[in-house]
């Protein structure tokens, strides 16, 4: 099963039509997506509005993928549990959020080779097509590293 997740705070039908479109032209009936206030009806997914905590980390560790806007809850929990991620940040030019914040999420954990990035339709399709086959790198603990708490500790004495 592939999750999809706009997030819990605002739709983001262009990810989720772009989805339905590809599910439906591959035939694919196995896509669940969360999609928050949408005005989009899905014809070839499943839909859901929102998801609570649990449930939402329920369906990321039951997926074979997982697909998502560039928010940081999305992606930490993908690579916590260790599943291919793709993501397709929001744009502010299309008013879908105030900055492009996730653009530069997205570049920067695609540079890093743990997740795929797609920046506009096409390359989502291509991407979509091989999701599952992507291996993301080392699974991130649910802790932050040691070194990391020290430097903030560091900071914070003074």
């Amino acid at each position: 099963m592939i999750f999809v997740t706009v997030g819990a705070q605002m739709h983001f039908d262009r990810l989720i039509r772009a989805v339905d479109e590809w599910a439906r032209d591959r035939e694919r009936h196995d896509v669940l997506a969360q999609v928050g206030p949408s005005e989009y009806d899905a014809r070839s997914i499943e839909t859901v509005r929102f998801l609570d905590p649990p449930a939402f980390r329920a369906r990321v560790e039951q997926a074979t993928a997982v697909v998502a806007h560039a928010g940081m809850g999305t992606i930490i929990t993908a690579l916590e549990v260790g599943k291919p991620l793709l993501v397709f940040p929001r744009e502010s030019a299309r008013r879908e959020t105030r900055n492009d914040h996730q653009v530069a999420t997205a570049r920067h954990f695609a540079s890093s080779g743990r997740v795929l990035a797609a920046f506009d339709d096409e390359e989502l399709r291509r991407h979509l097509d091989a999701i599952e086959s992507f291996r993301p790198g080392v699974r991130i603990g649910q802790q932050a590293s040691r070194e990391l708490i020290a430097r903030i500790r560091g900071f914070v004495a003074g």
